[in-house]
């Protein structure tokens, strides 16, 4: 007979693509965490198991995925929490995104995702109906599960209500897109007017590659309020005690205030830049500062995500580089704690120019020397072990190139208008895991001062970032 009270953890945690050893570590620890709150069941994010999308899937990571899985199950012969984690799964000559739920030492049950965002590696999973854990009949819809808005799309959340779920749970792994919290909430609100169930839906956090994963979990009542909002762009694992009444389950847990617009924006941008850096193995950052406020924010970015200590700021000075520009470069490094260091590039453009047969027209020198400190910015960073960073756009940095492996541009989909946002926000707001300093970070001349006013060619670029986050 099942309890009136069931008690669901939500792991909103932040895998590594291809390191399914630590992935299950931090599995095996939110269950630990789980069971001494008491908790039935443990939920982790989407494709836990293998911490990346499709492109990550490999048939070596396939197949490690699967061994871990299947040691994981084991270990929940010990009586403690049931887990519901998402993997990648092959079965019957077909790939399937999956949710394996774990319990009683087996794999008890396995759900694949329906509704697919685009074609690639995943087939598309049958319809099916909930599993049951502690004798509750617990819904799974995968990630885009809970959306109707192609004409295939199936209304899985409508199946589950259809076939005896009690409550929907949904593990996805939703990138951060400004306003995407209205539009998941829609789409959850939806389906539970329509099926008149509680619907808890988990997110992961953290960056891989170019995307970022922004958490915000948070959990539906069926009246749609909120029983629970989990924060947004960092890691946590919450108990939810949901409680049987006679209108079904219900659940009263903390509600965090989500940040939004360009907090959320700047949020994004640090949480991004901080795990490219720690999961790919790089010592630290690298950056080239020009005495704009596009290379000041990035600046502040950079010490925000990593600290001071493991950024390094250099000023690639050339002929078209002002005196005022070099000297702002330099304070603006020792005001966030960075050392900095000069270096020229009068003998490297020399040398560009020995080879030509006259002198180059005003436009094309300085598209020579953008060139020139773009290669010396990736070099220097390689020497070192150092991600290379971007204070514009990497197709405009990096020489016109879609980009570099080993670089990143923290402000790629940055307007300028939102540049000057972005800083006049750091010097008022600080980013609650921020390693940077409080209070005026970026000066504020730097931040009002209009375009080419005692900024040298190679500075004024940074007042033109193109792209569009703002929503």
């Amino acid at each position: 007979m099942a309890a009136d009270i069931f008690r669901i953890t939500l792991a909103q945690l932040d895998p590594t693509a291809g390191d399914i050893a630590g992935n299950a570590a931090k599995a095996r620890d939110a269950r630990a965490k789980a069971a001494a709150d008491g908790a039935d069941l443990v939920v982790l994010p989407e494709l836990f198991m293998a911490g990346g999308g499709p492109d990550d899937l490999t048939p070596e990571v396939q197949s490690a995925c699967r061994a871990a899985v299947e040691a994981l199950a084991g270990e929940t012969a010990d009586g403690g929490p049931a887990v519901l984690i998402g993997t990648p799964w092959a079965e019957g000559g077909k790939l399937y995104n999956a949710c394996a739920l774990l319990d009683a030492g087996r794999i008890a049950a396995t759900r694949f995702k329906t509704n697919l965002p685009r074609a690639g590696a995943f087939a598309r999973g049958p319809a099916a109906g909930p599993v049951s854990v502690r004798c509750v009949r617990i819904g799974v819809a995968i990630g885009e599960d809970i959306r109707v808005e192609e004409a295939d799309d199936d209304n899985v959340v409508e199946t589950l209500a259809e076939t005896g779920a009690e409550l929907i749970v949904v593990p996805a792994a939703a990138p951060y897109i400004r306003g995407s919290s209205d539009r998941r909430l829609s789409a959850a609100v939806a389906r539970v007017t329509e099926s008149d169930l509680p619907l808890l839906w988990l997110n992961q956090t953290g960056g891989h590659g170019d995307q970022v994963f922004d958490g915000a979990s948070f959990a539906l009542n069926a009246d749609l309020s909120i029983s629970a909002q989990l924060p947004g762009f960092v890691a946590d694992i919450t108990t939810l005690a949901w409680r049987r009444g006679d209108d079904g389950w219900e659940c009263r847990g903390p509600v965090a205030e989500l940040i939004e617009g360009d907090e959320a924006d700047y949020a994004a941008c640090v949480l991004g830049l901080r795990d490219r850096v720690a999961k790919s193995g790089f010592t630290g950052v690298l950056l080239g500062l020009s005495g704009d406020v596009a290379s000041a924010l990035t600046l502040a970015m950079a010490v925000d995500a990593l600290g001071p200590g493991k950024v390094r700021a250099v000023v690639l000075s050339g002929p078209d580089t002002a005196q005022a520009s070099r000297d702002e470069a330099t304070a603006l490094a020792a005001r966030l704690g960075v050392a900095s260091e000069m270096v020229p590039i009068a003998a490297a453009v020399a040398g560009f120019e020995q080879l030509l047969p006259g002198p180059l027209a005003g436009g094309a020198r300085h598209e020579l020397l953008a060139r020139v400190r773009a290669t010396l910015l990736i070099a220097l960073a390689s020497t070192s072990g150092a991600l290379a960073v971007a204070t514009r756009s990497r197709a405009e940095q990096w020489g016109g190139r879609e980009g570099e492996a080993d670089a990143i541009a923290p402000l790629e989909d940055v307007t300028a208008a939102q540049v000057i946002r972005l800083a006049l926000l750091r010097n008022r707001w600080k980013p609650a895991d921020a390693l940077g300093p409080a209070g005026e970070v970026i000066p504020p001349g730097l931040i009002t001062r209009p375009p080419g006013d005692g900024q040298s060619p190679v500075d004024r670029a940074g007042r033109a970032s193109s792209g569009a986050r703002e929503g």
